[in-house]
């Protein structure tokens, strides 16, 4: 997986998006043949037959994952603050690895499912920054 990278849309060529709903309209049967779906979306056939194998949309159908760490305060009820905020901005936990307190600070990462969340994933790890006890939050990977 080393070779792919995930970029935003708006910095690509706008071509990349419509290689991919081309192909979208042939594996749906909307079109007969790659003639027509690149007369559909408004591309060469080279450029699709360039792109087609290289250029994909992410699924949805798994869920997008991400792993965040947090610096915790070694007191009473701070990962459950923690664990309750998430739930109601929609997360799904599911992995959390906490290390022994030193010098009363515990390092916590959690893997969380993001796909029912209602905002952005900034957004939670803004409001969870927030949280007394909360030192540090940051997100590490997204998936």
């Amino acid at each position: 997986m080393t070779k792919y990278l995930i970029v935003s849309k708006e910095i690509l060529p706008t071509y990349y998006d419509k290689v991919i709903e081309a192909r979208n309209l042939i594996d749906s049967g909307k079109v007969e043949n790659v003639s027509d779906a690149v007369k559909a979306v408004g591309i060469s056939r080279s450029t699709y037959y360039k792109y087609k194998d290289h250029v994909f949309s992410p699924s949805t159908q798994f869920g997008r994952k991400a792993t965040l760490s947090f610096v915790l305060d070694h007191k009473k009820g701070v990962l459950s603050h923690l664990l309750n905020l998430m739930a109601e901005e929609g997360a799904n936990i599911l992995t959390i690895s906490q290390d022994i307190p030193i010098h009363q600070r515990a390092i916590v990462n959690m893997t969380i499912d993001v796909l029912d969340m209602q905002n952005s994933l900034d957004y939670l790890v803004d409001r969870l920054k927030e949280l007394d006890g909360v030192s540090k939050a940051k997100l590490l990977a997204i998936e």
